[in-house]
């Protein structure tokens, strides 16, 4: 990730979205040493890609980014300031690459002074997209140590929330690099496709294009979302439901969706090849990238 544009947004005020906006040297410091963020991770986070100066599905992100908020008790997000703040670092984006993205960012604040949650917006170039087309994953099932049902048993456990607790995610795509993979698919304890670290499950099932329900304690993915638009407007079948180990291992092919990745195809599952559909992944990503909101 290569950090190209920063905006810091100050939370404590209800001024006029520009006035609460200050561009910083995104290299430059942005936090104390007690922020939430960096002590304990506490808060919330949306990356949203940017096609050509626009970013694309971003009322869905701040839905998405207001339900976090809701979960972990933080102010509700003031939206015309995150709408501000997102629209500032996609236009000072646009002026050093046509892809990119941005991450905005709400910290619980700062735990000595005790005081506004802190905002900042970055614009950043990805690196997981390369200009060739949407990348082949080789992936592994890695058990996630839950029911499929724990949203509703164990709802302090924030499962289905965007937060800044990053840990476990990143260690499972460290497990799945040793293994010879570059991504992961989490299952329940009890035999049930979950999600990415960072990704959203797509899978063609007896030719129907299936995703698991956010009632698993999943995060709504914004662009399976939107590549199920499509695939309904082309008069494909999509279904929401649960997907077992069994049925995702005979899948007619399998997609991990993401903002800044695109739709990604999976060309093997622990270590078994998949078969890819190279033209649906490429229809699917053209559709992404021409959406204008």
């Amino acid at each position: 990730m290569l950090p190209l544009t920063l905006h810091r947004l100050d939370l404590a005020s209800d001024a006029d979205p520009a006035d609460c906006l200050t561009r910083v040297e995104p290299r430059h410091g942005l936090l104390t040493a007690t922020d939430l963020s960096a002590t304990r991770g506490d808060g919330i986070f949306e990356t949203v890609v940017v096609v050509d100066g626009v970013p694309q599905a971003l009322a869905a992100h701040l839905d998405r980014f207001e339900r976090s908020a809701a979960m972990l008790d933080l102010p509700a997000p003031r939206r015309d300031l995150w709408l501000s703040a997102v629209a500032a670092a996609a236009e000072a984006l646009h002026e050093h690459t046509r892809r990119g993205a941005v991450k905005f960012v709400m910290s619980r604040g700062d735990e000595a002074a005790g005081d506004a949650p802190t905002g900042w917006a970055l614009g950043f170039a990805p690196d997981s997209r390369p200009a060739s087309g949407a990348p082949e994953l080789d992936v592994v099932l890695l058990d996630r140590g839950y029911r499929h049902d724990v949203a509703q048993t164990s709802p302090w456990l924030l499962q289905g929330a965007k937060t800044l607790s990053y840990a476990v995610n990143m260690a499972a795509l460290r497990e799945a690099r040793r293994r010879g993979a570059q991504d992961v698919i989490f299952t329940s304890i009890d035999g049930f496709i979950l999600e990415g670290p960072n990704a959203t499950v797509i899978a063609r099932i007896d030719g129907v294009y299936v995703t698991p329900p956010v009632e698993l304690g999943l995060l709504p993915g914004t662009t399976q979302s939107d590549a199920f638009a499509a695939l309904e407007s082309w008069g494909d079948s999509v279904a929401t439901r649960r997907i077992d180990v069994a049925e995702l291992r005979r899948a007619d092919a399998v997609w991990l969706c993401s903002s800044t990745r695109g739709v990604a195809p999976v060309r093997s599952l622990d270590g078994e090849p998949l078969t890819v559909d190279d033209r649906m992944s490429d229809r699917l990503n053209h559709a992404l990238d021409a959406r204008k909101a």
